[in-house]
Formats: C-alpha cells, structure tokens, sequence
C-alpha cells in the first residue's frame, strides 16, 4: 500500500514595498558582509591611478588619492549598518521601557519623562548629534551611542500613547480587579499589543540613524580617515563632481537605498 503525503506552507501576502524593503536590505547587507570577496582592492590603498573612470578591474573607478570607489563603499556600508542598528537597539532599549512607566503610570513619573524626552526633542536631531559627537570625539562606539540618545524620545513618545490608551482597556482594568501587579500588565498585555509598533519603530530608527551618521560625516565629524564611510565619500567627492560624479553619487544612492529598504519595512510592520 502507497502512502502520500503532501505538506502546503503558505506564507502571508507581502505587499510589493515591503518585498522591495526587504530585497534592498537583504542585498545590501550581503553585500557588505561579503566586501573581503567582492571588494576588488584595498579600501585604504592609494595608488597613482587617480580620478580614473569606470572601467573592467574598477568598476566604480577610483577617487582623488586613486583609491577603488566600489572597495570603499562595500566597505563603508559596514560603518552605516553599524551605526544604524546599533543606534536602534539603545534608542529601544531606553525608550521603550521610560515610555511604558510614563503611559502606565501617569502622575509625576509620566511628568519627568515627558519633559526629558522634550527636551532632547527641542533641538534637531542632527544638531543634536553635532553637538555630542564634537564633544566626545568620532569613534565607531561613541557614533552608535550618540544616534541611540537622538533616537530614544521618539520610541519614548510613542510607546507612552500605547500605554496610555491600553491601559483604559477593559481587559486592563479586569486585570488589576483581580490584583494582577503593573509589571505583569505591563508584560502580558502592554508589550504584547505594542510589539509591531516596536519592530516599526525600530527599523525607521537604523534609517534615520543612518541619514544623520552620513550627515555628520560630510560635515566632517565622521570617522577619521582613512575608514571608509558613505558620508565621507561624498563630500570628498563633491570639488571632483564634474568630471568624476561617481564619486558622490555613488555614495549618495547607496545611503538612499539603505534607507529606502529600511523605511519600506518599518511603513509595512506599522
């Protein structure tokens, strides 16, 4: 006697953005984690090959110091994704957890946070990020701890309206009739129906902390050469724009299509 047995997966329906989102992500960070194979040179070797254009063996040419334009940005895009996600875990894991005790517990604590999460909001965010990182000096670490700071009051902001409006609920209220704790609310209840926002959240998170780490670093504030970084490449590129514009424009549609995927995905968890 034959037996079969047939197993249908079905998966959800992405809609075209969130499968061009997460196509852009995908190939870039393969790219960047694959740079040592693809990379066709050195990203810090120079050479007496300056401002030569694009051809076979350097595809993207090379720039002003005759270093390969392709080998820099497979490698400066490790910087950017660096950056971006590292920033959004600390913008999370601080925000996340002040804007739950503000929502939920109201009063003065709500008060505090509030004001705290104001103030880092009155100024820009990339002018608060020239502040900090001309204070503490360009590093790697001190970039994804000064996009993690801008970035916290927004997820601060917004998990404090979840909070607000989940604790009115009526299985919140029947919760604490039968004398459940605020930590078990917090944690059965609160997080669990905010969980998408937080994943959206997030990924806007890694695509702003990436625009404003590009940003500092055409201002001269990003990692010290000779590291590759998109920022960096782009405002060397620029008194050469004319008769080498890959140089910048390269970069620059790099940084757009990183943040692109990642906007892409964050609009669809949302």
């Amino acid at each position: 006697m034959a037996f079969s047995f047939s197993l249908k997966v079905r998966l959800p329906a992405l809609p075209l953005t969130a499968l061009t989102g997460l196509l852009l992500i995908a190939v870039i960070c393969a790219a960047t984690l694959l740079a040592p194979l693809l990379a066709p040179a050195d990203p810090t070797a120079s050479s007496a090959m300056f401002l030569m254009q694009p051809a076979p063996g350097a595809w993207l040419g090379t720039d002003e110091i005759g270093r390969d334009i392709l080998s820099r940005m497979l490698y400066g895009g490790r910087v950017s994704l660096v950056v971006g996600v590292g920033a959004a875990l600390i913008a999370t894991a601080i925000g996340v957890p002040l804007g739950v005790t503000a929502g939920y517990c109201g009063g003065r604590i709500d008060l505090v946070i509030t004001q705290i999460a104001n103030l880092f909001l009155a100024l820009p965010s990339l002018v608060l990020a020239l502040i900090i990182t001309a204070m503490i000096g360009p590093t790697l670490l001190n970039l994804v701890l000064v996009m993690g700071v801008v970035g916290w009051p927004r997820a601060a902001r917004l998990m404090r309206g979840q909070a607000l409006a989940i604790r009115e609920m009526l299985y919140v209220e029947a919760a604490r009739a039968i004398g459940s704790g605020g930590a078990w609310i917090v944690r059965r209840h609160i997080l669990p129906n905010t969980s998408r926002l937080i994943a959206a959240q997030f990924s806007l998170t890694v695509a702003s902390s990436i625009v404003t780490s590009a940003s500092l670093s055409f201002l001269g504030l990003g990692l010290p050469p000779p590291t590759p970084d998109w920022g960096d490449m782009v405002r060397s590129g620029l008194p050469y724009l004319a008769m080498s514009p890959q140089m910048s424009l390269a970069p620059c549609m790099a940084v757009a299509l990183t943040v692109l995927g990642f906007y892409l995905v964050g609009s669809w968890i949302k």
